[in-house]
């Protein structure tokens, strides 16, 4: 496959590389490097136009929520699209495009609700001895956010920039202040929405999965349930999003309730059922009834909720990048007095949005193929699971205000989707031992008929085939069917790991380190900074 897939296999061996690929590597770093480093120049010079200042402590900022920005485009925006890349439904160009337009949408349209829980929701201000000391908080904050971000992907370690940001904000503010300066209740909310994040998204994701397979693939005519049911899948993913955006967009500029959003969004899902059903209806009639033919209606669908997703995600990690810088920008403007509803200059989201974008098209390409192909065996149809799940969970997330991560949500998406395939291959085996000892060893015809017929039948004419072969097993001395502890040994022998747990161990023992690392970096550069700039 790749060179990624051979380190996989044999991590501790480096695999040789000639000397022209070696330089071409070293040409390419060198170009990202220089390319990166001019747009972290440039956001500085942006800032100090559109910021009425060049003041230092401004272009400071500036460039680390530039850098911040650009780490998040490499880390975290990569687990939207790769989804889809590993799928082979977006090339990684493709995928490139894709988030990079909705990701800078989503910043600039609805990124401002998450902006004020970083904000304010972490450190109370009040405690804080100083508005100079509370720059220097947010400086330290967001610099050791950006290292350890740096440090994790060079040792290639899955980390959420979520976590980095607020262990930086927590670690540098209690330097600061001490742990009194701490909003426990806020601070509490937010580690919560952390563990029931990748769970959410796993349950979900899984659940849609398991919905699509008895609805769709488990049916005899698989074609026409996909052009019944699918409509209406995506129909539901169009009303949770429309619905979020008029009350993101649309209600800074005329007052909407959230009644009045959801009828709104769901009139858009009717409109958006009726037209998927119709296109369905149209190109469904060139396909077979195979699994293969399934999956391609689910190509168009995917690219749509993974452009949802990008959307989504930019409306709510872009907070991660700038909540600092806006937290620095509310003291500068108002003569070091922070005022208690300040606005988001939009210039600032720029800055977020075009960083969010460079870094992903800079450095996102590995992490959407590690997303793609390392954790699980992904299809169109499993892929959609996974974006509607993130989608939805992200949603609903920067609509209540809590600065999830995506990568846990996506990646518990992924696993939900993967463990629930491990179940249902594991059944399904146990089932055939089940149908065999119900048969006779002679009896191979029989066999093959009654699969045949099993096979071709719905999931209730299922339960009753099976329901008929038990009960004629019994008037019948040379067969035994299983007994329920037999196929529960069945299932432990039948087990299969379609996920890699590794991998898995290695993203959930990154989560554990990453709070306190970050918080420990930011504290370390809150005292260095102080100790420098405030004497």
């Amino acid at each position: 496959m790749s060179s990624f897939t051979e380190r996989q296999a044999h991590p501790g061996v480096a695999a040789p590389a000639s000397p022209s690929k070696a330089h071409h590597i070293d040409m390419a770093g060198a170009i990202k490097l220089g390319l990166g480093t001019l747009f972290v120049i440039g956001a500085t010079i942006y800032a100090g136009l559109h910021g009425g200042s060049f003041d230092t402590v401004l272009l400071a900022a500036a460039g680390f929520g530039a850098y911040m920005a650009m780490n998040i485009g490499a880390n975290d925006v990569a687990n939207n699209v790769g989804s889809a890349v590993g799928a082979r439904v977006l090339s990684l160009g493709g995928a490139l495009v894709v988030a990079a337009i909705f990701e800078a949408a989503g910043a600039l349209i609805a990124g401002h609700e998450v902006i004020d829980t970083i904000r304010g929701g972490i450190i109370n201000p009040a405690l804080v001895p100083s508005s100079e000391v509370f720059i220097w908080l947010m400086m330290a904050a967001l610099l050791a956010a950006a290292i350890w971000l740096n440090i994790a992907s060079v040792v290639g370690a899955p980390i959420s920039t979520t976590h980095s940001i607020v262990g930086g904000v927590l670690g540098a503010g209690i330097a600061a202040s001490g742990f009194g300066a701490v909003e426990w209740h806020g601070l509490g909310a937010i580690v919560l929405s952390w563990i029931v994040s990748p769970v959410l998204g796993g349950l979900i994701a899984a659940a849609f999965l398991y919905i699509i397979k008895r609805s769709i693939t488990y049916q005899k005519d698989r074609v026409q349930a996909a052009c019944t049911h699918l409509p209406l899948l995506v129909a539901v993913m169009a009303w949770a999003f429309s619905t979020y955006l008029l009350l993101e967009s649309l209600n800074r500029r005329w007052p909407i309730s959230f009644p009045q959003a959801a009828l709104i969004g769901l009139i858009i899902a009717v409109v958006v059922h009726y037209g998927v059903r119709r296109i369905l209806s149209q190109g469904a009639q060139a396909l077979d009834n195979s699994k293969q033919s399934i999956n391609r209606l689910f190509a168009l669908p995917l690219i749509a909720s993974v452009a949802l997703l990008s959307f989504a995600h930019g409306s709510n990690d872009v907070a991660n990048a700038l909540a600092p810088l806006a937290a620095i920008l509310d003291l500068l403007a108002g003569g070091m007095e922070m005022a208690e509803d300040a606005s988001i200059p939009q210039w600032v989201m720029v800055i977020g949005a075009a960083g969010i974008v460079l870094g992903l098209a800079l450095y996102g390409s590995r992490v959407i193929r590690t997303i793609g192909t390392g954790i699980t065996a992904l299809d169109p149809m499993r892929a959609y699971c996974i974006a509607m799940a993130a989608t939805l969970t992200v949603v609903l997330a920067t609509q209540l205000g809590l600065p999830v991560s995506t990568t846990h949500v996506t990646v518990g998406a992924v696993f939900g989707v993967g463990l629930l395939r491990e179940h249902l291959k594991c059944r399904y085996a146990c089932l055939l031992d089940d149908i065999r000892a119900c048969h006779s060893p002679a009896d191979k015809s029989g066999l093959e008929t009654f699969m045949a017929r099993f096979n071709a039948a719905t999931l209730k004419e299922r339960g009753r085939m099976l329901a008929r072969l038990r009960q004629e097993a019994t008037h019948r001395p040379e067969v035994t069917c299983l007994t329920p502890q037999q196929i529960k040994q069945r299932r432990k022998m039948h087990k299969q790991e379609l996920v890699q747990r590794s991998l898995m161990y290695r993203i959930v023992a990154a989560w554990l380190i990453t709070l306190p690392a970050s918080a420990g970096i930011a504290a370390l550069l809150f005292f260095v900074l102080h100790g420098i700039l405030m004497t």
